[in-house]
């Protein structure tokens, strides 16, 4: 039974996530996606001119004109752009002319911390356009002509978007999960575009399969390299004691400090070790309350370090950052996780540079092909150079 059920809602076919009442079949898959849908109605041609308070680098307002062209031509985009090209400054003259064209632009990303920073973001931007977001709890409103969302709240909006851009797609939970990937194509009754830092090679190869226009970046718009990892291999209590001294000293320089731990557990462990010897600190975690205002606290000064986990390896911009990685063998981290979380330092123009370094137990497979990659990354900025 369930052998030819498909889900018209996600499209599962898994007949393990297949149950039945009252002898009929029904999803399992998409059985939690519930709730108000956006109801379409025609938009009409809007101004939309964006206000950016610097200019775009010559190669991002290169690649800009690409992505639009493609737009323009009916053609999807995988935009693979290095940590700190500015991929969503590139792509905002695309979502300009679509606004004034009469189209609903959705701005998508797996994680609910990224959809706030893009919020705020984008209403400074698009000062005469309404913008929304929509994420967990927060789906009160569902109408704008830039609708900022997790790429779980994609299921409310059937056939809606003229322009669809699904930032992180490497990124849990969307990567590799078929339900949100099929509300995501079940959104977008225009065109994609799809962006990533760290896309595997089977991303890439299942995008050129697919005839998507792939356009490469692989300079940071200010031009200088992305930092490279500093490893230190410590066993037991000396993990900890480095760590100590590596606040101490960043401290002492004023800068501010992201600590990753691989787990929730970790992660309040650590900011129970440190908290008695280094003041002015906090932590965050997905299930931590007011994590957002810990955040905002953090980016207005208030802390000098902030001990979290995942949820901040990618979207988060922080002038003057260095960042520690406590554990970075574990296994939660890969080569794409490290490689964002090392992209977080040296994102701003007049701070283009910072520290990354992994406090580790042993060097692993994953963090060689981090180094290697941001390695490469930086031979190709010094061959364009």
């Amino acid at each position: 039974m369930g052998d030819n059920f498909k889900c018209t809602k996600c499209g599962n076919e898994d007949y393990r996530k297949i149950g039945y009442r009252n002898g009929l079949p029904y999803c399992r898959a998409c059985l939690g996606f519930q709730g108000q849908k956006a109801k379409y109605t025609k938009p009409f041609p809007k101004k939309a001119s964006y206000n950016l308070n610097y200019a775009l680098s010559h190669e991002q307002n290169k690649i800009s004109k690409k992505i639009l062209s493609h737009y323009i031509s009916g053609d999807n985009v995988l935009l693979k752009a290095v940590c700190g090209a500015g991929k969503t400054e590139i792509v905002l003259k695309t979502m300009s002319y679509t606004i004034e064209k009469g189209g609903y632009v959705g701005f998508a990303t797996p994680r609910k911390d990224v959809v706030i920073e893009l919020f705020n973001r984008f209403k400074n931007i698009f000062k005469k356009n309404k913008v929304v977001a929509v994420y967990g709890d927060n789906c009160q409103e569902l109408y704008g002509d830039i609708i900022c969302l997790t790429t779980h709240q994609l299921y409310r909006y059937e056939r809606y978007f003229d322009l669809l851009i699904i930032d992180e797609i490497d990124a849990f939970p969307f990567h590799e999960n078929k339900t949100l990937e099929t509300f995501a194509h079940n959104s977008c009754k225009g065109n994609f575009i799809f962006m990533s830092a760290t896309p595997s090679q089977k991303v890439l190869n299942q995008f050129k399969k697919r005839n998507c226009q792939i356009l490469n970046l692989e300079k940071r718009y200010h031009g200088y390299p992305l930092p490279i990892p500093k490893i230190i291999v410590r066993l037991f209590a000396f993990k900890l004691i480095t760590l100590f001294f590596i606040l101490k000293r960043l401290i002492n320089l004023n800068h501010q400090i992201f600590i990753f731990a691989p787990t929730i557990e970790k992660c309040e462990q650590l900011y129970k070790w440190i908290c008695p010897f280094f003041k002015h600190g906090e932590y965050v975690h997905s299930k931590r309350l007011n994590r957002q205002k810990i955040i905002d606290d953090f980016k207005n000064k208030k802390y000098q370090f902030l001990i979290t986990t995942s949820v901040l390896e990618r979207g988060v911009t922080v002038k003057n950052l260095d960042v520690i990685v406590y554990d970075a063998h574990h296994d939660i981290y890969n080569e794409s996780t490290l490689t964002q979380i090392a992209g977080r330092v040296g994102r701003k123009i007049d701070a283009p540079f910072g520290e990354v370094i992994f406090i580790v137990e042993q060097i692993n497979t994953q963090i060689k092909k981090c180094v290697e990659s941001i390695k490469k990354s930086n031979q190709s900025l010094q061959t364009m150079l």
